[in-house]
């Protein structure tokens, strides 16, 4: 499994989606996640709406194995229904 988080700095939820992907990281052989900080690449809100496909009003945007899962929870409910935890 692979997650992208486009976030930003100073963004609570990024930082909590973040944490997430640490945890999943150290539990699970299988799983890796990527951060990427909109703001040191150059990525604006239009930049990150054509990728999603859709507008983009808040950050972080979180992609699973390149499908748009939504926000931080989003994420966090994505996390719990498929048991990623356990």
């Amino acid at each position: 499994m692979y997650v992208v988080i486009f976030g930003r700095p100073g963004c609570p939820y990024c930082v909590r989606a973040e944490q997430l992907c640490e945890q999943l990281a150290e539990k699970r052989e299988d799983f890796r996640f990527r951060y990427v900080d909109i703001h040191a690449e150059g990525i604006s809100k239009e930049d990150l709406s054509k990728t999603v496909g859709k507008p983009v009003e808040t950050v972080p945007q979180i992609f699973v194995d390149k499908t748009h899962v939504g926000g931080c929870t989003d994420f966090e409910a994505y996390v719990r229904e498929h048991n990623l935890l356990a």
